[in-house]
């Protein structure tokens, strides 16, 4: 077939290159989707969502293995995992019959197949229907290509057809003992929900505490909550060698400082972190550099090394969350309109959806302390905070980063119920750049989770003017 023009060409349909590819079709633009597999990308089907899901049916089960201390009879807790599955499909059906209704709206074409480029502008693309090949040429392409789990080169590990997140979302039954590779976030949501269906969990890193990119203090306060809860963590651990089957029975040798340990489980997840999805695209006959990594090298205004060629998410090397690929569409929707959008000086929330949740946006003490930027700290746990006396969910702390001179938010840590809502508030007054004491002075609804911002700040202010005095 002659191969066919479109003004605009997305490849993939993640959350940046599908709310582009909208925007522009419902500007009465001719756009074309290509999507190897996930309609509206991992986020719906097999990442943000549908981990929260899975997570959220963790909490009930443990709500129920502690009913009795809320007044409740104690019911057994035995956990369906087919019926926890089932419930996630159904969410997911939902969301993938929405996004086919915004497409349908827009205009944009979606076309299920995988795409290489064959020249600068033009790409083949293999049809899932039906295997056959269309040819698409493109006045401007858009590179929404994600990424996937890595799999370490450690000898056996592959050939024991490890989860990763994807497959442990579709597990109809419960592993007697998981084995976790990884702490980051995919690693300790998981590994905290299969505790609660039941599992016997066990996490091995090799970095010296969980959360390597958080302080000290917020590491060992998840590490206390994940004993509590009957997780074991091996730190600054190195695996050997793996044997055996995911699934059926794997055995993985490990060195630590206190010498080898054999760790033998039902099933391994491997959670070590993300690879791009750039091999075997062809983005070297269309111009487009990559960095040592694989990444797509991007200007801050995201455009590649190639003229009219623009990367989003994860692929550009931006930080690995859903929110982060819609604010690069942001960047490049407010660009080809005239604007002058960039990705520089962005205010990036994160939230570590365990339970207590793990919320963090703006500087951390270790990076202030290595950047040698003056900060005092306010920390109040959250029992101060009362909302949790009345659900019963003391665990964590409350945390801000005050510029001395300025008074200004520098950064807020919050591990406790409902973090990340919390940290939105505390995120609006740093984007407007207010001084502490407005959140200290505000009139927060008693009792809430955000009230205790009132007790975080207050102790600060309390603090400064006795220093002052």
């Amino acid at each position: 077939m002659p191969a066919q023009t479109y003004k605009n060409i997305v490849i993939g349909s993640g959350e940046g290159g599908k709310y582009l590819a909208w925007h522009l079709g419902n500007s009465g633009e001719q756009v074309a989707v290509v999507e190897r597999r996930w309609i509206g990308g991992s986020c719906p089907n097999v990442n943000c969502l549908p981990s929260k899901n899975e997570i959220w049916s963790a909490k009930v089960a443990d709500l129920v293995h502690h009913a009795s201390k809320f007044g409740s009879t104690e019911a057994r807790n035995l956990v369906d995992m087919e019926a926890v599955r089932n419930r996630k499909r159904k969410m997911v059906d939902g969301l993938i019959a929405m996004h086919l209704d915004k497409y349908k709206a827009s205009g944009a074409e979606l076309i299920m197949g995988e795409a290489k480029f064959t020249a600068a502008k033009t790409l083949e693309v293999r049809l899932n229907d039906d295997g056959g090949i269309r040819t698409l040429e493109g006045e401007r392409v858009f590179l929404n290509l994600g990424t996937h789990a890595t799999i370490p080169s450690v000898p056996g590990l592959a050939e024991s057809q490890p989860h990763t997140h994807i497959e442990l979302l579709e597990l109809g039954r419960l592993p007697e003992h998981l084995i976790v590779i990884g702490s980051g976030y995919v690693g300790l949501e998981f590994a905290q929900a299969f505790r609660r269906f039941g599992s016997r969990v066990t996490i091995i890193q090799n970095g010296p505490h969980l959360l390597a990119d958080e302080d000290p203090d917020g590491a060992a306060e998840i590490e206390k909550i994940f004993a509590a809860e009957g997780i074991s963590v091996l730190n600054s651990a190195k695996i050997s060698s793996v044997q055996g089957r995911s699934g059926a029975n794997v055995s993985i040798e490990v060195r630590t400082s206190s010498g080898e340990k054999t760790i033998q489980g039902s099933d391994i997840l491997v959670a070590v972190g993300r690879t791009p999805n750039t091999t075997g695209m062809g983005l070297e006959l269309a111009g487009v550099e990559l960095d040592e990594r694989g990444y797509v090298k991007v200007n801050e205004r995201l455009e590649t090394t190639a003229p009219n060629i623009w990367a989003i998410g994860e692929c550009a090397g931006s930080p690995q969350f859903t929110h982060v690929s819609l604010d690069d569409f942001r960047v490049i929707r407010d660009n080809l309109a005239g604007g002058n959008r960039t990705t520089r000086g962005r205010l990036i929330p994160s939230c570590l959806f365990t339970d207590p949740q793990v919320a963090h946006v703006g500087l951390t003490e270790t990076e202030a302390d290595r950047r040698g930027i003056a900060v005092r700290v306010a920390r109040v746990p959250m029992m101060t905070v009362l909302r949790t006396r009345t659900i019963d969910e003391t665990r964590g702390f409350m945390k801000a980063l005050i510029d001395p001179k300025s008074d200004r938010i520098l950064g807020f840590t919050m591990i406790g119920p409902e973090a990340g809502e919390v940290m939105a508030v505390v995120q609006m007054a740093m984007l407007a750049e207010l001084p502490y004491t407005i959140l200290s002075n505000a009139i927060l609804t008693h009792p809430t989770m955000a009230e205790g911002l009132n007790v975080l700040f207050s102790i600060n202010k309390a603090a400064h003017a006795g220093k002052a005095a």
